[in-house]
């Protein structure tokens, strides 16, 4: 496995063409991989801004190629502005009982009934507080349980959207926020699953990736 991280430049007119579609950026970001979708296996991907800098996370299981992306949408003639490297290691040495911030970009959704036939449609979640109980109530078949301080959960929700589009003729509508917090490993081998295949649906559109990093 790999983890990627793209340095992406807002001012260039191709970039503003990526970040303003999930579509056109998940068709970039699967542009990175020589290897039919047989071979490539799940790609997860995300948008990050952190401290004024815009990046593009990547988990896949072949190393990407970024030469393409950054000529469209980064700083071409820079090497220091992605960086991709081996996932493996980290994941082996997942613990229970390990403490991480981590941040995830999800679709908080839920299957309505919309026929009596059994027909079902995918319908968003709303609210701060819908959206923060569905990550709640999935944490522990992720493999964590998040933290609390002073008896309630450590997330924040933050950057809540609902694109619109159309796919092959017909209209899509994708919620999307984003969680940040602190969790506890409770269950290593489902968090890793998790890491590498990614959370909830809409994961083609930037959703479901879900990264760790050292507590500050």
């Amino acid at each position: 496995m790999h983890l990627s991280r793209v340095q992406i430049n807002p001012q260039r007119r191709g970039a503003r063409k990526l970040l303003g579609s999930s579509q056109a950026m998940h068709a970039a970001v699967l542009a990175c991989f020589p290897q039919p979708a047989d071979e490539r296996g799940r790609v997860l991907w995300r948008i990050d801004q952190d401290r004024g800098r815009t990046w593009l996370y990547v988990v896949s299981e072949p190393r990407p190629g970024f030469s393409s992306l950054t000529e469209q949408a980064g700083w071409p003639d820079l090497n220091d502005t992605w960086d991709s490297r081996d996932y493996s290691g980290f994941l082996n040495r997942l613990e229970d009982g390990q403490r991480w911030a981590f941040r995830m970009t999800a679709n908080p959704s839920h299957s309505v009934r919309i026929r009596e036939g059994g027909e079902t449609k995918r319908v968003g979640h709303v609210t701060v507080t819908q959206q923060r109980q569905w990550f709640l109530d999935r944490a522990e078949k992720w493999g964590f349980i998040v933290a609390e301080h002073e008896g309630r959960a450590e997330v924040v929700v933050h950057d809540r959207l609902v694109e619109r589009f159309q796919r092959q003729g017909k209209p899509v509508t994708v919620s999307k926020a984003t969680f940040d917090g602190i969790l506890i490993v409770n269950n290593p081998e489902a968090l890793c699953r998790t890491l590498t295949e990614g959370a909830g649906a809409a994961k083609a559109y930037g959703c479901g990736l879900l990264t760790l990093a050292p507590p500050r």
